[in-house]
Parts: structure tokens; C-alpha cells; sequence
């Protein structure tokens, strides 16, 4: 067993001699000092700077749990997942249960409130505001993605779908097809 002694700041270092010790016992395992250098050189260096040693264990990288992977839009469809998982859940333990559980009008009723919300936030000139406001938006969101049986993927797809084209020129094909679709035979709206 290597000997371990304790640092400042509960890093723990290897002895010099332990860890030829163990890279000659198993050649899979290189000294904490070589590993350091190829996998984290940043880390080795601040850690350096500060005294700090740095033993292999410290470097053995361990996958985030889910939502602590970091910010990014991904976490929409973590959120998405864990929405749709509650879909079924009992309404007295779980808000997104409750908020399914009232139906589609009181979903949407909801994302209107975040969306106005929201709104107020932004013409008040309050970024944090509006930031937090937001999360909620996107949240109740995926509430009526859930509700109305939509998938992230059906909405990131026609994101994709409508990448490089024009907003102006977008908007512009919807409001004649509208008119084409209800039976009109004109594609200006009367």
C-alpha cells in the first residue's frame, strides 16, 4: 500500500518511492506526476504554483451526474425527460404532475403567465429578471411539449430546417399557405 500524507486542503500526495513503486507493479499505471502532465497540464501547473501535489486518483476524471453536467442546451432535454417522466407521477409530489394533471388549458393558461412575466421583466429593463423569468417560460415550455405529445427533437428539426433562411422570407411563405390551407383560393389574406 502507498504511503499517503495530507496536504493543505485534504490533497493527498504519493511518495516519490511509492510511485516507481507502483508504475514497476503495473506498467498501466504511470506515475501521478507523468499522468498530470499528459491529461491536465493546466491543473498540474496551478497546482504547482500553489504546493500542492497531485496524485493519479485526483486526476481519474468521473462523469457529472445528469443535470450537473454544466450550461448548455442540452439541459432543455434533460428537463424535457424528467417532465415527461412525471407525466404519470402523483400531482400531490410532483409540480410538473399537478400542472399535466389539470389539463391542456391550465398548461398553456400557465405559459402564458411565465410568457408575460417574462415580458414585464424585459421592459423593465431587468436582465436577472428576465433571465429567471425565462427559465420559467422554457420550463412550463416543455410542460406543453409534454402535454401536447411533442418531442425536443420534432422542435430542434425545425430549428435546423429553417437554419439559413431568411426570417423575413420564412414568415413571409407561412402567410400565404395559411389562406391555400383553409380553402381560399388566393394567397393574400382577405
Amino acid at each position: 500500500m502507498a504511503k499517503t500524507t495530507k496536504k493543505s486542503g485534504g490533497a493527498k500526495r504519493i511518495a516519490k518511492g511509492d510511485r516507481e513503486r507502483i508504475a514497476k507493479k503495473d506498467p498501466a499505471k504511470k506515475p501521478a506526476k507523468k499522468l498530470a502532465k499528459k491529461a491536465q497540464p493546466k491543473a498540474l501547473k496551478v497546482a504547482k504554483k500553489r504546493g500542492v501535489r497531485i496524485t493519479a486518483e485526483a486526476l481519474v476524471q468521473r462523469p457529472p451526474p445528469p443535470l450537473a453536467i454544466g450550461a448548455s442546451s442540452a439541459v432543455l432535454d434533460r428537463l424535457w425527460a424528467v417532465v415527461d417522466g412525471r407525466r404519470h407521477a402523483d400531482p400531490e409530489v410532483s409540480h410538473s404532475a399537478r400542472l399535466l394533471s389539470r389539463g391542456t388549458a391550465k398548461v398553456a393558461q400557465k405559459f402564458g403567465e411565465e410568457a408575460v412575466e417574462c415580458l414585464i421583466e424585459a421592459t423593465l429593463g431587468n436582465p436577472d429578471g428576465v433571465v429567471a423569468e425565462s427559465a420559467d417560460v422554457l420550463y412550463h415550455l416543455l410542460v406543453l411539449w409534454v402535454d401536447a405529445g411533442i418531442r425536443p427533437e420534432e422542435v430542434w428539426m425545425e430549428l435546423q430546417r429553417r437554419e439559413g433562411i431568411s426570417g423575413i422570407a420564412e414568415k413571409a411563405s407561412r402567410v400565404r399557405q395559411l389562406p391555400m390551407a383553409v380553402g381560399l383560393k388566393t394567397s393574400k389574406i382577405p
